[in-house]
């Protein structure tokens, strides 16, 4: 009779676990590294000075297609452009030195997601990274791409903008950004509109979803 209590229990607490959630077409990804995790990439740290969390670092994002043949990533990157790509090339590009993941953040928007969305992503790839950071300059960043691609039906934009910063918690710029804008050309575009993955997954629009992108890889 014990034995049967028991075995009952521990299907009720299988019943009322929360379920792991599917993933969707459209969620978002938000690459995450720990706050006191060090980089060697320069841009990655960089990033990190301008955007610095207490507990995770987000460095960059991208958009999850579920199709019949796996899991596809959309995204924009310094070695790929703008670029469709299966899930593994994602993982493999932001493995860190050590060999381990960094964590994967996945978000949804809580309502209003249309099929267009991925179709407006698509149509991007084979646009180069945009390393000025500016906007209509026909490049993108990651989430410039994001930002592009998720419009409502009458043009209008999803994720909003806020001026950028580039400057560490000491109010300086980076060398590192003095540098690369001066390769181009240009001053640092200081508190140009934009947006950044750290800002952008904490907009109320998007929801949590429960997905581990790591256990999805291809082995």
């Amino acid at each position: 009779m014990k034995r049967l209590l028991s075995i009952a229990l521990a299907a009720l607490c299988v019943a009322c676990a929360p379920a792991r959630q599917e993933l969707k077409t459209g969620d978002l990804f938000f690459v995450a590294l720990p706050g006191d995790y060090q980089v060697e990439d320069d841009m990655d740290s960089a990033i990190i000075d301008a955007t610095v969390s207490d507990e995770l670092n987000l460095i960059h994002a991208g958009i999850l297609e579920v199709a019949d043949d796996g899991v596809w990533v959309i995204d924009a990157t310094l070695k790929y452009g703008v670029d469709r790509h299966p899930l593994d090339t994602m993982l493999g590009q932001f493995t860190l030195k050590n060999g381990e993941m960094p964590a994967f953040i996945v978000k949804r928007l809580k309502k209003g997601y249309r099929p267009e969305f991925i179709d407006n992503a698509k149509a991007q790839c084979g646009q180069p990274y945009d390393n000025a950071f500016l906007p209509d300059n026909g490049a993108l960043y990651c989430t410039e791409l994001i930002r592009e691609s998720y419009r409502t039906p009458e043009g209008e934009f999803i994720f909003p903008e806020k001026p950028m910063n580039w400057k560490n918690s000491e109010g300086e710029i980076p060398p590192y950004w003095t540098w690369l804008f001066g390769l181009l050309g240009m001053e640092v575009p200081q508190d140009v509109p934009g947006t950044n993955p750290h800002d952008m997954a904490l907009l109320p629009i998007l929801e949590d979803v429960d997905i581990d992108l790591v256990s999805l890889r291809k082995d």
